[in-house]
């Protein structure tokens, strides 16, 4: 049975529907203190939570999901879409957390087994204490892509050159490239343009996460008379006014996946992760 959270409702019947598997009715509710309940059927042996991890309640809600699963089913997989903390690898100071490995220990006590799409770092897999498969939807974002003669596919940085590889493979035909970039704070960076050819060629600018555009915008305004810039990116964050930002840096149209659910969703990744369930 696949039990969907709140945040992933389009995903989860996406995947019920390709693995022929029900898709539990969850109930959500709240008592008067504000504190969340959730409720779901009986499910079957195998129950599969997919639960993208967006908020901090989303992760409260995720930790009742396997819970309430693990009282019926001998089997709990769960599916993190997009995971929460994720970009937090490491203790950027003394002091600080590592919040990916926190949440992952938390999520870890209610599972069998995980798997993740496109997680910011693959390292992260190593905090889980059971296994924890990284899946790689990137080449779905090929899918939507319009008519494109000789493309381009450019990264943000060199991190991110296997994401643009796997895209360009996807799509069939077109060059790779990535900037150099250095993150100055959480929403300015300074990127250096690449020595491709960019003069009335269109430009796809691939990444795993696209938070507040500022990564984009600027890496859009660094090209030589696009003929089109498309944005691709698996987790369509898009915080605050990030659309608007690369809307007026010049972005044609913006392609994501649904492992986030927002309007520029254009592509399931459910193949991609029915393939390891």
């Amino acid at each position: 049975m696949i039990v969907p959270g709140s945040a992933s409702q389009s995903l989860a019947a996406a995947l019920a529907e390709l693995l022929g598997e029900p898709l539990a009715a969850v109930e959500y509710d709240r008592f008067a203190d504000g504190e969340q309940l959730v409720r779901i059927p009986d499910t079957d042996e195998r129950a599969i939570v997919v639960a993208s991890t967006l908020s901090d309640r989303a992760h409260v809600e995720l930790l009742q999901l396997q819970d309430a699963a693990a009282e019926m089913a001998d089997e709990v997989i769960t599916v993190l879409p997009y995971m929460g903390y994720g970009r937090q690898d490491e203790a950027f100071e003394t002091g600080q957390p590592i919040s990916a490995r926190a949440v992952a220990k938390a999520i870890t006590t209610g599972t069998d087994r995980v798997l993740t799409v496109n997680p910011h770092e693959t390292a992260i897999c190593e905090f889980f204490d059971v296994s924890c498969t990284p899946v790689d939807a990137a080449r779905r974002l090929a899918k939507p892509l319009p008519t494109m003669d000789d493309p381009l596919f450019l990264a943000p940085d060199a991190g991110a050159i296997e994401l643009a590889t796997s895209l360009r493979d996807g799509y069939g035909s077109g060059e790779t490239d990535y900037f150099e970039k250095t993150r100055v704070t959480d929403t300015d960076v300074e990127i250096t343009p690449s020595d491709a050819e960019t003069h009335d060629r269109d430009v796809v600018l691939i990444d795993d996460i696209v938070a507040t555009g500022s990564t984009m915008s600027t890496a859009t305004s660094q090209l030589e008379a696009p003929a089109r810039v498309f944005v691709a990116c698996v987790h369509p964050l898009l915080a605050a006014n990030a659309r608007t930002q690369l809307a007026n840096a010049g972005v044609d149209a913006i392609f994501g996946t649904d492992t986030i659910e927002r309007p520029v969703s254009s592509v399931t990744v459910a193949p991609t992760v029915a393939e390891h369930l």
